[in-house]
């Protein structure tokens, strides 16, 4: 394994040199994918490293971003295959690149929809926010960036839910996070940071939309054992940030159910407890009496129904 800082120093000078400097070269970079598709696995964990949102220079450029979608959507264990074919100890060396882009990619995901929004965000005019801006539908990310972060998204929480059979076959289920809970910390701080600095107001529907996707990375990568860390700490981490029903839901935890042996080991129950501050659902009532039957009508076999065709 190669330390983290030569690592992204070799992938901006390829982003520099086929996404930026020459125009339409993007098309020999994407030939790396049948290639060497390590390389690649590495490229993306690199270039996530880089591009981490943080600033509106450090937003991925449109090609770049196209590019790595269209590699995961197409296979998506492509960002397991470093994980896959590299022997593993339960700790890992600090400064080194990650096993995966998992981090880097839901990092990505989150944070696009404000991040975005920061980028066009309308100019101040003695203080105050013009209307005139304010009301232009352009302001955010525009729908391509909109699909392009929903299609990662979704290949990430796939990639996810595999992780469980993968950790389990390298003897590393409940013993290896691939998912740090010490790298959520900071992320959870961008967004709590980001939201606050963006007017409410006006980007609720961003806020919205980077919470639920949290909220669904934390529950899945918790699920599959990717992330190692107890509710008490989810609520620790999240208790700043602005109101979400499904985070609410993902932070109250799983409804906890006897053992039993029909289930096999590492089910995951899919019912959540109620929202906090509600109590739980009384039980239902003694079951009403019974209805008094009503008596059958008599068959008359003698009496006929002459047949009238509908026209």
């Amino acid at each position: 394994r190669t330390p983290v800082v030569y690592c992204v120093r070799l992938a901006k000078a390829l982003v520099d040199d086929y996404c930026c400097l020459v125009p339409g070269s993007i098309q020999t970079l994407k030939q790396i994918f049948s290639a060497s598709p390590r390389f690649c696995c590495q490229f993306i964990t690199s270039v996530t490293a880089l591009y981490d949102l943080s600033s509106d220079d450090l937003i991925p450029p449109m090609d770049l971003l196209e590019m790595i979608v269209t590699w995961i959507f197409e296979d998506p264990r492509l960002i397991l295959i470093t994980f896959l074919n590299t022997p593993i100890a339960a700790n890992l060396p600090i400064g080194f690149l990650e096993l995966t882009p998992l981090v880097g990619l839901i990092r990505w995901c989150v944070k696009a929809p404000l991040a975005y929004k920061r980028k066009k965000k309308p100019p101040l005019s003695n203080g105050h926010v013009s209307n005139k801006v304010t009301k232009d539908p352009g302001v955010g990310m525009d729908r391509d960036s909109h699909l392009l972060y929903s299609k990662l998204h979704l290949s990430v929480l796939q990639v996810l839910m595999t992780l469980q059979l993968h950790l389990t076959e390298k003897n590393l289920y409940g013993r290896l996070g691939l998912i740090l809970f010490d790298h959520m910390v900071p992320l959870v701080e961008e967004i709590n940071r980001l939201a606050d600095e963006l007017n409410p107001l006006n980007a609720s529907q961003e806020i919205e939309l980077s919470l639920d996707r949290l909220a669904q990375a934390l529950q899945v990568a918790m699920a599959s054992g990717a992330l190692l860390c107890t509710r008490d700490d989810l609520r620790t981490l999240c208790s700043r940030l602005p109101h979400n029903n499904l985070l609410q839901l993902v932070i109250s935890g799983p409804v906890q159910q006897s053992p039993h042996a029909a289930l096999p080991p590492g089910f995951y129950p899919h019912i959540h407890t109620p929202p906090l501050g509600y109590g739980a659902v009384p039980a239902h009532p003694a079951a009403h009496p019974a209805l008094p039957t009503h008596p059958g009508h008599t068959f008359i076999s003698g009496v006929s129904f002459p047949f009238r065709p509908i026209r």
